[in-house]
């Protein structure tokens, strides 16, 4: 069992009867009355993503997980297969348990977490950053680039971003995968 002040980003715990990973949280101490511990919590089993807030001192169960690395092949009926890095064994997880799949590409090395005492995946994570290459954007207009505008893109997974009038078709970028958007374009 953990206490409120064990949270932190990352985290799985068991409540009400489900698995959650810790999304957000933030410890706040009012000037009246008791602290508390406000979260945004992820169901791994739904997806759903729920606000809960915590007393201070609140004793939650937390799920020993274990973090392994697993390269993406392919996908096959809305399941993606992964191999581990290390024993080169597969498995199937469904696509609903990867947020950002739209930018998971073939070769993608992705973290995939395992409940420690059943064996069983609970999720996948995305690296925070991937880079991929445009593979069509309407031509920039000369004059056009001297402003904050974008224009939407179709990079090699097929997923559209938002990126600046001056990135061309072939152009290697990078892309936040937690929010979906242009970080910066990559010098080949």
């Amino acid at each position: 069992m953990a206490t409120t002040s064990d949270i932190r980003k990352g985290m799985c715990l068991e409540h009400n009867h489900d698995t959650y990973i810790i999304v957000e949280f933030q410890h706040v101490k009012p000037g009246k009355g008791n602290a508390f511990v406000r979260t945004k919590i992820k169901s791994l089993t739904t997806g759903k993503v729920l606000d809960h807030t915590f007393p201070a001192g609140h004793k939650v169960e937390d799920v020993r997980v274990e973090r392994r690395q697993y390269q993406f092949l392919y996908e096959a009926e809305n399941r993606l297969n992964f191999m581990n890095q290390e024993t080169y064994e597969q498995i199937d997880i469904e696509r609903e348990m990867l947020d950002g799949v739209q930018f998971l590409k073939e070769g993608e090395v992705c973290e995939v977490l395992f409940h420690a005492e059943k064996e069983i995946p609970l999720a996948v994570m995305m690296p925070q950053y991937v880079f991929l290459q445009i593979t069509y954007v309407e031509p920039g207009v000369k004059g056009d680039t001297a402003t904050n505008t974008l224009t939407p893109a179709e990079v090699e997974t097929g997923a559209e971003v938002r990126v600046p009038l001056f990135i061309k078709n072939g152009d290697l970028i990078k892309i936040n995968t937690e929010t979906g958007e242009y970080m910066e374009r990559v010098k080949n």
